[in-house]
């Protein structure tokens, strides 16, 4: 039989996608990490700075901590963190000291494996970000081409920049990743030949969103047409706006005579472990949707449009979101453009000075380039407004670019990088919690 592998998604992309990242605490991973371990899954899709936050913040518990312990029990299947490019925790930039320090402690701790998801496709700052990863000692580097669809996303934009990105010696495999769950299996017949022929060779994954309900059928269509591997979760963290599940992944692909290598007999005891689980914990398990061709227009992620979207829909105003995205050249709807996108959405509605009249800083940050540039053209009411606005000149400033030496005069000379980096992205009453608290692990 062919063989195709799979990455799971449970414990950082489910959680994300249909409990907000709230849903599992450390105690919770380690009941189940040795069935997980023996599943035979390529990678774990572990953790991010949004996770790690959530640890402190939420949970009381040391990020690093449960790296290590999550490793230890897992000692086989290598962890994966996930970072939208130069940002750890905050939606802004982030220093390259603390990038580098965020990508050296993540390796010391644990991590195998890094998946860089620059939101802008912007290949030379993910080329920067698998540098610095591959420097602190990240041995596989997977930066992905973050897929939608505009009049500026056509497949040659995807296909320049595979290969270039596939030229990089810092480079061990591409995915493309699909965070609005918008791809067609007519558009994986004519986009993924093309992005695996200018991979040359290097291998290629599939990461999708089950929003739409298509991307199950996009699997299928992927592993028809020769995909490495392809990302699922398990049980309840599966379906509605996360990724297809693992079990019927696997059954479909032995259909096509394809094997994955998975024990299903694992993965029948994650599901139940996490079934039980979410049923204790009140937490609503993903189900199968039906298929929403709204989703094309406005691109909201799953997420946002369980509250938000569905709130302007109901006053008449659910087009605030494809006029917004529209405006600012089509922005990929994922962190942090799609939070930006519909806050500019409620303020476009509610100013009583017109639209634009309010911007977040995110808005204003992303129009003067902070974020590189933009797909399409934005619109010259925003760039006039922008203009206009005090606060861009505020954010126009260059930000500080402190050294390791200075973080450390400010927070502490005695600190361990681990609490030196938690401190200077994060309050010190949570920093203070997290690591004094019982809850969290030694």
């Amino acid at each position: 039989m062919t063989t195709l592998r799979l990455v799971d998604t449970t414990l950082r992309d489910g959680n994300q996608s249909l409990w907000g990242a709230m849903g599992m605490t450390t105690p919770d991973v380690l009941g189940i990490a040795p069935a997980i371990d023996r599943a035979g899954f390529l990678a774990i899709d572990f953790t991010s700075s949004t996770h790690m936050a959530i640890s402190v913040r939420y949970h009381m518990e040391d990020p690093f901590a449960r790296i290590r312990l999550v490793r230890a029990a897992m000692p086989v299947t290598p962890l994966s963190f996930i970072t939208t490019g130069m940002r750890f925790i905050s939606w802004d930039r982030s220093p390259e000291s603390v990038m580098r320090l965020s990508l050296r402690l993540v390796a010391r701790n644990g991590i195998r494996r890094l998946q860089i998801s620059e939101p802008m496709n912007d290949t030379d700052a993910t080329l920067q970000v698998a540098r610095m990863a591959r420097e602190e000692g990240i041995g596989e580097i997977v930066p992905a081409l973050v897929f939608t669809i505009s009049p500026f996303h056509d497949d040659d934009f995807f296909i320049r920049r595979a290969a270039a990105l596939s030229a990089s010696p810092d480079v061990s495999r591409l995915y493309v990743k699909d965070p609005g769950g918008l791809l067609t299996p007519d558009r994986v017949r004519t986009l993924l030949p093309r992005i695996i022929e200018a991979a040359a060779g290097m291998e290629v994954e599939l990461h999708s969103h089950c929003t739409t309900s298509l991307a199950p059928v996009c699997y299928v269509e992927a592993a028809r047409l020769g995909i490495a591997t392809l990302h699922t979760a398990v049980g309840p963290l599966a379906n509605g706006t996360s990724q297809p599940s693992a079990e019927r992944t696997v059954a479909n692909l032995a259909e096509l005579g394809i094997d994955t290598g998975v024990d299903v007999t694992a993965v029948a005891e994650i599901a139940a472990y996490f079934g039980e689980m979410a049923e204790r914990k009140g937490l609503a398990p993903g189900a199968p949707v039906e298929y929403d061709l709204s989703y094309y227009r406005h691109q909201v992620p799953g997420g946002m449009m369980t509250t938000l979207s569905r709130q302007l829909a109901e006053i008449g105003q659910g087009d605030r979101f494809a006029e917004v995205l529209e405006d600012l050249g089509f922005p990929i709807m994922v962190t942090p453009f799609s939070q930006y996108v519909g806050a500019q959405a409620v303020f476009n509605i509610t100013s009583k000075k017109g639209r634009y009249s309010t911007m977040p800083d995110g808005v204003i940050a992303y129009v003067l380039g902070a974020f590189g540039t933009p797909p399409g053209p934005i619109s010259d009411e925003v760039r006039d407004r922008v203009g206009a606005s005090k606060r861009a000149a505020e954010l126009s400033r260059p930000k500080p670019e402190p050294t390791l030496e200075d973080l450390r005069q400010t927070y502490g000379v005695n600190l361990s990088e681990e609490e030196l980096l938690l401190r200077s992205v994060l309050p010190a009453a949570q920093v203070d919690a997290a690591l004094s608290s019982r809850s969290a692990p030694a």
